[in-house]
């Protein structure tokens, strides 16, 4: 489940700016009212609440987004949702068989990894710069096996990048691909069933053992 970040639009920045501004005006209230007495205890019930309101998981989202269709109904188009395992032969191989016998567009989707602390701050340049790398491998082993794609760098949040992606790149499919059971961070998270109930595109699951 995902976690508000206080940074991630001007909105939420404000928000926190004013929550901070609130805080500090009833801590120095309750100070001049009661003294330290009641300032101690209105600033820890004040500091407890605004950590509670920023790191309680948010309820996921089941709404049913539908892609945009900006192309012509003849394209076959086809959305890879990959991280890690971006570059993985069996990847590879099964955008090649989605492909296969269509006038196809495929467009390929990094998120980008960061610790959540990172995240939380906003602070996300080294992530971002390490899956455009991984992206551009991706994207080079494609072109060899004959699959001409385009890249981008996603959010964070897998389910997230989709739904960015989906707003411009009408899918006709989407491909997630992630490490084995007991190795995937995204398939603990649950996101490719997550991905399914939100989305109304065919989702294929796509297993990459890269210590195979």
């Amino acid at each position: 489940m995902a976690r508000r970040n206080p940074f991630r639009t001007e909105a939420e920045a404000f928000r926190l700016l004013f929550v901070t501004i609130a805080a500090f005006a009833a801590i120095a209230v309750a100070s001049l009212v009661g003294g330290w007495k009641l300032g101690v205890p209105v600033w820890i019930v004040v500091t407890l609440a605004t950590i509670w309101y920023y790191l309680r998981p948010l309820p996921e989202e089941t709404r049913t987004l539908a892609p945009a269709r900006v192309s012509d109904g003849d394209e076959w188009r086809l959305l890879v949702v990959a991280n890690e395992t971006v570059a993985g032969r069996e990847l590879r191989d099964a955008v090649g068989a989605a492909v296969t016998g269509h006038r196809a567009q495929v467009l390929v989707v990094c998120p980008a990894l960061n610790s959540k602390l990172r995240h939380w701050a906003s602070d996300e340049d080294g992530a971002r710069v390490a899956a455009q790398a991984r992206l551009g491998e991706s994207l080079a082993r494609l072109a060899e096996s004959g699959v001409a794609a385009q890249g981008k760098v996603g959010d964070s949040d897998p389910l997230q990048a989709i739904e960015d992606a989906l707003r411009t790149f009408g899918a006709d499919e989407i491909i997630i691909s992630t490490h084995p059971e007991g190795r995937s961070n995204w398939l603990e998270r649950g996101v490719v069933e997550s991905a399914r109930q939100r989305f109304a595109v065919p989702i294929a699951h796509v297993v990459v053992d890269l210590g195979g």
